[in-house]
């Protein structure tokens, strides 16, 4: 027998072209089960190209590392015939593990199927020597060599499909998976190789007929592997740089959505839903009812005393206490509730209940929560909740009357005195139909000449005789006649309306005193009360002026009244303007006094001409000693500070005599005179009260 030799280097380069075969192989599965359509087929081609090359290369390599004392060629057909098998195996290998599944016996059926091909491939090339007399094959190494390469089949297909999904471990178990597969595909083939065995003057019938010399086979062998492995793994390597920059664009545009449709339904502040959002859920929660013969509540809560803090504290500290008592609410709440907030101070609460007893007991939870302090940067602050609670079906047939009654129910609430909560009744809609219709009716009021102004005359106390006039706004109606303003003064105050109807005020009671100037009454006064948002305006100290101006008349005998409450909402602020007033020589009047909370040393400071003292304390004075005390304080207080005291409500004789004795200022009253249009007020003149 002719004893072979192996050329070390190439026998170690074989091994080394087995294991980056199959990390080629391993990572062309990996491309291939994630790729779709004409791209998959595209990954099919160029892996069974790429892979079968390398373990053909291989086979290869090791044959020319293989040396016997006689010169060596190769069958340039049979050589490529064993290229072919080698790229049919591959393809198929590569198909069978994108499949979804690998059952056992598909993966047993393969794993032969491979082995036979890459046997086949083997000895293909074994028989491209074409030696003569032929290769005499050990029957034993032969069948272990066939053996051995399906069970390496078998572990590559089971390896590769294992390995093929891509994950950031995946690269590390595929480099040590390759190795343990070159490993044993060039132990099939040296088994192979140990199997052959060549006679004493045998010939290589390749050399004499053209076949391909072994120098430039090895060349051509060499070069072809290392340039189309390098490109497949160079293909894979931008693939999956590909993938992963698409993947995180993927994932950038999934959080951008997501941060969309959360700016979209959700409060931003408070990370609630929005209206938008609330209004789908609450459609879902009626159809859900309906099916479920079940009902929905809808409690609208708007919070009390939210203004204040807002204004005491700064809009920051307002936004975490909204924050807080959205925290707090949304604790009592149960998974299938749906909390939201509209806006400013209101939130919605939607849920499905069995009776409204089951709404009940939110609402006094939700009130008794609202009610307990709120703690924020060491700032103790208090607020309550106005509740107003409506059913489907019982008070509203969809969202919109449901949501639209619950609002009305709240309303109600707040006009009974806040911090509670009130179910939805149908004569509160009449109301706030009535509410709506006044609103649109006022808001044409001023352009329609239906804005009138009475007189009140006040009284020196001592001499009775008529010193000024209160300036008082009645609507006069065209359906409903003559309204008294605590019937439409709300009203314009919540929508705004208040402002221009002020200035209007204003503007006539202006003209009016100048007209009794005229008529020879040079020293009546005219009183005109200033609403809380009038007197907040801007605007306030130029719209006097310009009017003092406009009808020539003397700023002394305008008198503007001022609530205490609302002189003593934001004391710095007051004193800033009503020193401004007086400044002009208009007389500043503290209206309602008594009822609020006035500190001396604010009310010291404070440029006030006059003292009004409450009717409510009048009305009682003769019966009630604690209502005779407060007046009798009050007259002493202003006498210490030198200012006037004006009383209103007197409605009988002893009243004025009691007021009389006190040493009161300024009367009015019915007792002494109803209020009464300008022509009709003429008549009092200077005539004592009756």
């Amino acid at each position: 027998m002719l004893i072979a030799t192996y050329d070390q280097t190439l026998v170690v380069f074989s091994i080394v072209v087995a294991v980056l075969a199959s990390y080629t192989a391993l990572d062309m599965a990996g491309r291939l089960a994630t790729a779709q359509g004409s791209v998959a087929r595209w990954w099919l081609v160029g892996g069974a190209a790429a892979m079968g090359l390398g373990i053909w290369s291989m086979h290869f390599i090791g044959m020319l590392a293989f040396d016997l004392p006689i010169p060596l060629g190769y069958d340039l057909g049979i050589t490529l015939w064993s290229l072919a098998v080698s790229v049919g195996a591959s393809a198929y290998a590569l198909w069978l593990v994108s499949r979804p599944r690998l059952p056992g016996w598909q993966l047993l059926a393969g794993a032969v199927l491979m082995g036979l091909a890459i046997a086949a491939m083997h000895y293909l090339g074994m028989s491209a020597l074409r030696m003569q007399p032929g290769i005499d094959y050990h029957p034993v190494w032969f069948i272990a060599s066939i053996a051995l390469a399906i069970a390496a089949s078998g572990a590559a297909l089971w390896i590769a499909f294992r390995l093929r999904n891509e994950h950031h471990k995946v690269l590390h178990m595929r480099a040590l998976a390759s190795l343990l597969m070159g490993v044993a595909i060039v132990g099939m083939h040296y088994t192979g190789m140990a199997a052959a065995r060549f006679p004493e003057g045998s010939v290589c019938g390749a050399v004499p007929a053209g076949g391909i010399d072994t120098q430039w086979l090895a060349v051509l062998v060499i070069v072809t592997t290392v340039a189309t492995l390098g490109i497949a793994l160079i293909a894979s390597l931008f693939d999956r740089r590909m993938r992963d920059r698409t993947r995180v664009l993927a994932d950038s545009l999934d959080d951008a959505n997501h941060k969309l449709v959360q700016a979209a339904l959700h409060d931003p502040l408070t990370q609630l839903p929005n209206r938008m959002l609330l209004q789908d859920r609450m459609e879902q929660a009626i159809k859900r009812a309906q099916r479920e013969g079940r009902a929905v509540a809808a409690i609208f809560c708007d919070l009390d005393g939210f203004k204040t803090v807002n204004d005491a504290y700064g809009h920051q500290l307002g936004d975490r206490l909204l924050t807080a008592v959205a925290q707090r609410i949304g604790a009592l709440l149960g998974p299938q509730d749906t909390f939201a907030r509209l806006g400013g101070d209101e939130f919605v609460l939607a849920l499905t209940v069995d009776s409204p007893d089951d709404a009940l007991v939110i609402a006094e939870r939700i009130v008794e929560a609202a009610a307990q302090p709120f703690l924020i940067d060491a700032a103790e602050l208090q607020v309550s909740a106005s509740l107003g609670i409506a059913l489907y079906p019982n008070d509203a047939s969809s969202e919109r009357e449901l949501m639209a009654r619950a609002d009305v129910a709240m309303y109600h609430t707040k006009q009974l005195g806040r911090n509670g909560y009130t179910f939805f009744t149908p004569a509160m809609q009449v109301n706030a139909n009535r509410q709506l219709r006044l609103l649109q009716d006022l808001r044409r009021a001023v352009g329609r000449d239906e804005l009138v102004l009475h007189y009140q005359p006040k009284f020196d106390a001592s001499e009775q005789n008529v010193t000024g006039a209160e300036a008082l706004l009645r609507w006069q109606h065209p359906e409903l006649g003559l309204l008294a303003p605590d019937v439409f003064i709300p009203i314009a105050e919540r929508s705004g309306l208040i402002l221009p109807m002020g200035e209007w005020v204003l503007d006539q009671a202006c003209r009016q005193l100048r007209q009794w100037h005229d008529e020879g009454h040079e020293h009546w006064s005219m009183a005109v009360n200033l609403s809380p948002l009038q007197f907040d305006s801007p605007a306030l100290v130029e719209t006097v002026r310009s009017l003092i101006e406009r009808h020539r008349i003397d700023a002394q005998y305008l008198t503007l009244e001022v609530t205490e409450t609302t002189a003593m909402k934001d004391v710095d602020a007051s004193l800033e303007v009503l020193n401004k007033l007086t400044a002009m020589g208009v007389k500043i009047a503290i209206d309602d006094f008594g009822t609020g909370y006035s500190s001396l040393l604010y009310l010291k400071r404070m440029p006030a001409a006059e003292l009004k003292i409450d009717r409510a304390f009048v009305r009682d004075l003769e019966s009630n000693e604690e209502d005779a005390a407060i007046v009798t304080s009050i007259i002493a207080l202003a006498r210490a500070l030198n200012i006037k005291v004006v009383a209103e409500g007197v409605e009988t004789a002893a009243q004025r005599e009691f007021l009389l004795s006190l040493g009161c200022d300024t009367l009015q009253g019915f007792y002494l005179g109803r209020p009464a249009e300008a022509e009709a007020f003429g008549s009092y003149g200077d005539k004592a009260a009756a």
